[in-house]
């Protein structure tokens, strides 16, 4: 039987597909077939191989015509940068309080010049899982776009999307760094909030050209005349340079891609020796499993190319470049990047920790001086991350040590516990930060993690003079102790600043109070219904529930940010949790003073609920020093001895339970391990008692007086129920 030989033919949706991301090819045979496609797919066809005439109907199988399409849509391309010289390139950032609509602003200029299609997800820069299942950027992402002004030219802008919360403000200083303008977005729905002050401020430290732009104008509720005036009185933005948009529909999106052509400046020139010396700032790092360090770096000055031998000064190591290139969103290789230009590098780097965020790279027979770094970001909170079975310890190890290429803010120190074996002590920016760095490392190393208490960083000043800062709690002086060596302690502050409609300050108020607030600022913002409260606060307050309080205290209109202010003395104390009168290291805080009893009470009122009861009786204790505050009994298992006594004297009853009773005694004196599980501990620290949660507050009664303790519980999922040995013998 004669067969014709055909070229295959994708299906429709693959040509589509195909045709929208501009890969359809102008010849070759599958261009051929591609055109045929669209025209006649499934239908008979005619061809001749030699006589008679055959008649063949040709179908495209469906799994090769999607490989073959994914096989063309994702083969890196290549693109030439020489067209576009330092003018007619643009560098910038979206800042924007967090759900202000900057990632859909985003999409949007992606979709308006083509480099990305109409039908492409939502938030699209937002590649992280966390990212996409918590709805909020968390990492800031870079992308090249070329788009066409009116004035015919092309333009290459660099686009980074950036972070909104306060927990990831480094990611936000960092992208500032590389650029030359920012867009300013607000929400006319909701107005200034804190944190657009933050960046705000941000962005003229780094002296960006900011151009305000007000989002969300199609919604019901929308007030752009009263967002332009808060704008121009509180930011001194002139009006003429506001646009208005909603950047869901598109509306007025054209016009912000104008003015970023016609209103923000090009690539500032290199301001020192006109060497033409290559000098370039690494403002980002990831690691690729296949070609290693991978980093995001910005040309000040010279040209960057396959092939040349550069060295990183910080790391001080010569390496070979292997491939550059941008994100136009996926990574297109390049020729060359020159002065004015964004796109990343390859060199062979194998070790994470020859990266630095930060550093400076030049060829390495024309050494330079270093470009200003950025400022590293002091850790907020810290935590102990432990994993679940001690013997993935190392694989923990390598996961942290990559993670944290990515993501600079994070501070890593060995630490070991007597209950959770080897683990680290992390520093974050906030709790939301340590939150999504624990969902990370699920995510993308397949870790799981116990992340203990967060606490915060406290001053020890000791009557010698020296002082030490100490984060950890099994690290925190006794109270006989603090008598003897300790002249004071200390605790960090902040500043805070909250934005809240008027009908909500006297609840704003009262909060702050509650949580040892005081008051430095009270005012009222012209043309608008809302007001700036400022205070200070004890950064430990607030590294609790302190922002979903202030969010329920305000139907969720308030917004907050802070900044830190120093450390101010205060009477803090040590409390230890003890089972069978052992201290546990994993359960210890630090606590106020005034606090202590009430936060004790309900600590083992609550692990009572969770720790298995033993042979014998177990005592849990909450104690300061040698004095114990609180106590709970989990009562023995008992057999009932005297099951088989029919009748007889009660001595006789008697002498069996004082048999049984002096078992007991004995099996406590001389027992071995007391089999604690995981989940008691997940349990326990995962959820705070809610009587301690009010009457820790109930004790407070202004901010000068009696004051609430911060409770530090981390957020813990109960899963692989391992279980810890409490000797009774020997130190927990």
């Amino acid at each position: 039987m004669s067969s014709a030989i055909r070229a295959s033919r994708p299906c429709a949706a693959c040509v589509r597909r195909m045709r929208a991301l501009n890969h359809i090819p102008s010849s070759g045979p599958f261009a051929r077939s591609m055109s045929l496609s669209t025209s006649n797919i499934g239908s008979a066809s005619t061809s001749r191989v030699g006589s008679p005439e055959v008649q063949s109907r040709s179908f495209t199988s469906t799994r090769y015509a999607g490989a073959r399409a994914t096989e063309l849509t994702t083969k890196k391309r290549s693109l030439e940068l020489r067209d576009f010289p330092p003018e007619r390139i643009r560098n910038l950032s979206i800042i924007a309080h967090i759900d202000h609509g900057k990632s859909t602003l985003a999409d949007r200029l992606l979709q308006m010049t083509g480099t990305v299609p109409p039908s492409a997800n939502a938030q699209f820069l937002d590649k992280l899982k966390v990212e996409r299942e918590r709805g909020i950027t968390v990492k800031a992402q870079t992308v090249s776009i070329i788009h066409k002004h009116t004035d015919g030219h092309k333009y290459l802008i660099n686009l980074i999307d950036t972070p909104g919360h306060v927990d990831f403000s480094y990611e936000v200083s960092r992208s500032l760094g590389a650029c030359e303008g920012g867009l300013l977005l607000v929400d006319c729905s909701q107005g200034i909030q804190a944190q657009t002050l933050s960046v705000f401020h941000h962005a003229l430290e780094a002296k960006l050209k900011l151009l305000p732009v007000i989002n969300k104008v199609d919604l019901p509720h929308a007030s752009p005349e009263e967002t332009s005036e808060e704008i121009e009185s509180s930011l001194g933005l002139p009006l003429r340079d506001h646009m208005r948009i909603s950047a869901k529909s598109g509306l007025g999106v054209n016009q912000v891609l104008e003015n970023i052509i016609d209103n923000l400046p090009p690539p500032k020139k290199w301001i020192g020796d006109d060497d033409g010396k290559l000098r370039g700032l690494i403002f980002d790092t990831f690691y690729d499993q296949f070609r290693g360090v991978v980093s995001l770096v910005r040309i000040f000055s010279g040209t960057l190319k396959k092939g040349d031998k550069v060295r990183f000064l910080q790391a001080g190591k010569r390496y070979e470049v292997l491939e550059v290139g941008i994100n136009n969103p996926e990574e297109v290789v390049v020729d060359q990047l020159t002065d004015g230009q964004v796109g990343y590098v390859v060199c062979n780097m194998k070790n994470s920790e020859e990266a630095f965020i930060g550093d400076t790279i030049c060829l390495a027979d024309k050494p330079v001086e270093p470009l200003p770094g950025f400022q590293p970001m002091k850790a907020m909170v810290y935590a102990g991350v432990f994993p679940v079975d001690s013997s993935d310890f190392p694989k923990l190890e390598e996961s942290i040590e990559r993670l944290t290429l990515n993501d600079r803010s994070v501070s890593v120190q060995r630490e070991s516990s007597a209950a959770l074996s080897q683990g680290f002590r992390l520093g974050f920016l906030g709790t939301l930060h340590m939150d999504v760095f624990k969902q990370r490392l699920e995510d993308e190393y397949s870790s799981e993690v116990i992340v203990t208490a967060p606490t915060v960083p406290y001053k020890v000043v000791y009557l010698n003079g020296t002082e030490e800062f100490v984060s950890n709690p099994v690290d925190f002086p006794e109270v006989t102790d603090s008598k003897l060596r300790v002249r004071h302690i200390e605790e960090p502050m902040i500043n805070a600043t909250i934005f809240v409609p008027n009908e909500y300050i006297g609840e704003m108020m009262d909060l702050c109070a509650r949580y040892r607030g005081v008051q430095q600022e009270y005012r009222i913002l012209e043309n608008s219904d809302r007001a700036i409260l400022r205070y200070s606060l004890p950064l430990a307050e607030i590294v609790t529930d302190f922002f979903s309080e202030l969010k329920s205290s305000s139907s969720g209109f308030a917004s907050f940010d802070y900044e830190e202010a120093g450390y101010q003395q205060s009477n803090l104390v040590k409390l230890n949790i003890l089972i069978n009168t052992k201290p546990v290291d994993a359960l210890a805080m630090i606590v106020h003073k005034f606090a202590a009893q009430t936060v004790g009470k309900a600590w083992v009122k609550k692990l009572k609920e969770v720790v298995p009861r033993q042979q014998f009786e177990l005592s849990l204790q909450a104690a300061v020093g040698a004095k114990v505050i609180a106590r709970e009994n989990v009562s023995a298992f008992r057999k009932d001895v005297t099951a088989g006594l029919y009748g007889g004297h009660y001595d006789r009853k008697l002498k069996h339970l004082n048999k049984q009773k002096e078992g007991k005694k004995r099996l406590k004196r001389l027992a071995g391990n007391i089999e604690i599980p995981q989940t008691a501990f997940f349990q326990v620290l995962s959820s705070r008692p809610r009587s301690m949660h009010t009457s820790a507050r109930s004790s407070s009664l202004s901010s000068h007086h009696q004051p609430h303790t911060p409770i530090l519980p981390p957020n813990l999922s109960p899963s692989n129920a391992s279980s810890t040995s409490f000797s009774s013998s020997s130190k927990a």
